[in-house]
């Protein structure tokens, strides 16, 4: 059974670049048909999606993110990262990652714990 764990400093200032981590155990990423997402949830709001990299290499941006975002892997070390540039007080959230057969991960998706990101002002 695959299990994906977040990781990643808790809290950011204004105006750096979070950089998040997502473990992958249980199953390859490059495993064909899977895709491997970025989700958020800010507090009092519903989950965002923001970007996945597929199980080929190729990665999918949400518009709302695309010019702030980049998702990558090591293949080596079976995981991916987020890195979301210039942020904000307004990204504060819990941090998801997740695995589906989909670009956007959904309902049947494995997803992570989650991890609280705080964008301090």
């Amino acid at each position: 059974q695959v299990q994906l764990q977040e990781s990643g400093p808790g809290l950011v200032k204004r105006s750096q670049t979070l950089s998040l981590t997502c473990t992958v155990s249980g199953g390859s990423i490059t495993t064909n048909l899977y895709y491997w997402s970025w989700i958020r949830q800010p507090p009092g709001k519903g989950l965002e999606w923001m970007g996945t990299i597929a199980y080929s290499g190729v990665t999918y941006y949400s518009p709302s993110f695309k010019s702030r975002t980049s998702i990558s892997r090591d293949t080596s070390k079976n995981q991916f990262t987020l890195q979301l540039s210039s942020v904000t007080p307004e990204d504060t959230a819990v941090y998801y990652c997740a695995r589906d057969k989909t670009v956007v991960a959904g309902t049947g998706a494995d997803w992570g714990q989650g991890t609280q990101v705080t964008v301090s002002s």
